[in-house]
């Protein structure tokens, strides 16, 4: 199904092994057709022959035809240590032609035999797995699929996506040069207009040559929302890299015609990056990659868009959704679940269908079950309407390779709600009236501190963000000449009864405010919560806990020094209070300097009841206990600003032909 976008990953294990050095290169280059023909050659004499069968098996496997491998891997042997990696492919090729018993046999003898870790772990997680299969056959399904018979051809369609009434896909239908790693003509990116999955074939094009590249792989795309920004994977050129260069590349929809694709910077040299799916929101892109650092094979990664179109801040998505497999072809759907293929996950054979479902800010993979997956692969989810779309498998019935199904989610309880929070970022002014601050960035931080989504406020300073219910946020504020700003906000306990809808979709918004304060020399601020015990200096929990905001603006804000100042009440001697509230002041210094705020940043300066901000004493010389109170205060103070850092104006074309990943 990836028709050449395969991947090589165990080039060391021709350590050991000699075969003529034409079919090395050619191993090595993923070039896998000619090292199947080769040995093919060999086991017609030699059935029996270890190695030969390995290299078959192995270049199956590669090239995503591991249901081809299961005879091969049965007879194939090689070094020691891939013994163990040879049994768990073979049990793989087992359960991709459906033979579960014997796949769980083959995986129960190496738990046992080996003592390599690594694939004791996997061999545990795909006999789990495979116990859980018989849970899931159980579990009501409601999908209905169907072959999309009016585009489906004997060669493959795959990877669809849908956008402006216009349904796009990628074919080798009508390619003559053949792709030496699967055998299978090169792909190009086609489009056909449709209603729904009502196809007009009439319609049916190739986009320009600009974008189909001649003697390359062009596959899997995906648009902005307004349809009118493209990215799309191209690769396998069979030169320098083979077939390890597969890139991104983004095309714009310009004077009635696309750009000339420009490189990806998020692209890694010499890995695998394909299968990009922009958000609905078209701010973030998901996409899959074998770059270093990652859980097993192909990991999907995110990546932020900010409002000039560039991509940045690229992360993993976790071990929740990556394994030690292939996890691919992520799609981002209109209720902001996110579905994927994955033969990692416990499933029926190569790849399945996932979603993930957020539960109290934690994921939960769940599989589509059968229909939706079949013991062949089934990839690239897109849903046209909330209860339908199309996904691509090469399972049987079809017409000869990868074609396109619909489907229908008749789930009778099946409701879509969706939250956002929008607000409005602005300043106070002197005369507390607000001052609206537009080309604010504001962020979105999960729990756990990790950046979600970012947005830039327009002339009337408002943001909008898509969140989930019962999940804690911050919503950290930033603008040029004003103090970044972090902000609690929580959709615990705000959240909708789904039982109580009538509509198929709801969508429900959440109100906040964004108060920044300006950078200036001289500003101060009070600090709540921040007690000392009568006479002592001591920073207990509940000053320590302010004092850790203190800590995070401190960190947001590395240009600005502070002096942290202490006051009292009149209570006792002038110089007394003054002394106790210097021995304050310094405690709180020395607190943020054990957190990692540099000294040279901070000041300690005591004041004693000199600038008292509310009367201690009544008029009528009583006591004035909220005056008091007032008084024994902790404030910061801005004494100095660092020069400005002036930002470098963005070069859109030296942007997009970086090599570099901007991680």
């Amino acid at each position: 199904m990836k028709n050449g976008l395969a991947i090589i990953f165990l080039l060391s294990l021709l350590v050991g092994c000699s075969p003529e050095k034409k079919i090395k290169t050619s191993f090595k280059y993923g070039k896998y057709e000619k090292v199947i023909a080769y040995y093919k050659k060999k086991l017609a004499k030699q059935p029996n022959n270890g190695r030969a069968n390995y290299f078959v098996a192995e270049s199956y496997r590669l090239s995503n035809r591991v249901k081809e491998s299961e005879a091969y891997y049965a007879k194939a042997t090689g070094p020691a240590d891939v013994k163990d990696s040879i049994r768990l492919f073979y049990a793989k090729a087992l359960q991709a032609n459906a033979k579960y018993d014997e796949a769980k046999q083959v995986l129960s003898q190496l738990v046992e035999s080996t003592e390599n870790e690594k694939i004791k772990d996997r061999a545990n997680k795909e006999l789990n797995g495979l116990s859980y299969l018989s849970e899931l056959n159980e579990k009501k399904s409601y999908y209905r699929t169907k072959a999309l018979e009016t585009l489906n051809t004997p060669f493959a369609e795959y990877a669809p996506a849908y956008s402006n009434s216009i349904l796009y896909f990628a074919s080798s239908r009508s390619n003559a040069k053949i792709y030496e790693a699967s055998g299978t003509p090169y792909t190009d990116l086609y489009q056909v207009d449709t209603k729904a999955a009502n196809v007009d074939l009439g319609t049916l094009k190739a986009l320009p040559p600009n974008i189909n590249a001649e003697n390359v792989n062009s596959g899997c795309i995906t648009f902005s929302p307004d349809g009118k920004l493209m990215i799309f994977a191209r690769g396998n050129t069979g030169k320098k890299k083979g077939a390890k260069d597969v890139d991104l590349y983004l095309s714009r929809f310009r004077n009635g015609a696309w750009t000339d694709p420009v490189y990806l910077n998020i692209n890694t040299p010499d890995f695998w990056e394909s299968t990009p799916a922009l958000s609905p929101d078209g701010r973030t892109l998901y996409f899959s990659s074998n770059r270093p650092g990652g859980y097993g094979g192909l990991d999907i990664y995110s990546a932020l868009m900010d409002s000039r179109g560039r991509l940045g801040k690229v992360k993993n998505m976790g071990p929740e959704i990556n394994t030690a497999g292939d996890e691919m072809f992520p799609y981002m759907a209109d209720n902001s679940k996110l579905y994927f293929s994955s033969d990692g996950h416990p499933g029926y054979g190569m790849l399945d269908l996932y979603v993930v479902n957020r539960v109290n800010g934690k994921t939960k993979i769940e599989n589509l079950g059968q229909p939706m997956n079949s013991s062949a692969d089934d990839f690239g989810m897109f849903l046209f309407k909330p209860d339908r779309g199309f996904f691509t498998s090469n399972r049987e019935g079809g017409k000869g390779d990868d074609d396109i199904y619909t489907f229908v989610n008749d789930d009778p309880n099946l409701k879509v709600v969706n939250y956002y929070l929008q607000g409005i970022t602005y300043n106070i002014r002197k005369d507390s009236t607000r001052e609206i601050l537009a080309e604010t960035k504001v962020s979105l931080l999960d729990q756990g501190g990790d950046v979600m989504q970012e947005y830039v406020t327009g002339t009337d300073g408002k943001f909008l963000f898509r969140v989930y219910e019962n999940e804690n946020y911050v919503l950290l504020g930033d603008h040029d000449g004003y103090i970044v700003k972090r902000q609690p906000y929580t959709t615990v306990g705000k959240s909708v009864p789904v039982e109580s809808l009538k509509e198929l979709v709801t969508n429900i918004t959440f109100d906040t405010l964004l108060v920044l304060d300006r950078k200036a020399k001289n500003i101060f601020f009070v600090l709540k919560n921040i007690y000392f015990a009568y006479d002592k200096a001591d920073i207990n929990t509940e000053s320590a806990k302010e004092l850790d905001k203190l800590v995070e603006i401190l960190n947001d804000n590395p240009d600005i020094k502070i002096e942290m100042g202490s006051h009292t009440d009149s209570v006792a001697s002038e110089s007394y209070n003054l002394e106790l509230s210097q021995r304050r002041a310094e405690s709180t210094v020395n607190y943020l300097i054990r957190k990692g705020i540099a000294s040279e940043r901070l000041t300690a300066k005591g004041y004693g009841e000199s600038k008292p901000i509310a009367r201690n004493t009544n008029p009528d010389g009583t006591d004035n206990p909220e005056g008091r109170q007032k008084n024994r205060r902790t404030e910061f103070r801005i004494l100095e600003i660092g020069p400005a850092q002036k930002k470098p104006e963005f070069d859109e074309d030296k942007y997009f032909k970086d090599d570099g990943n901007d991680n």
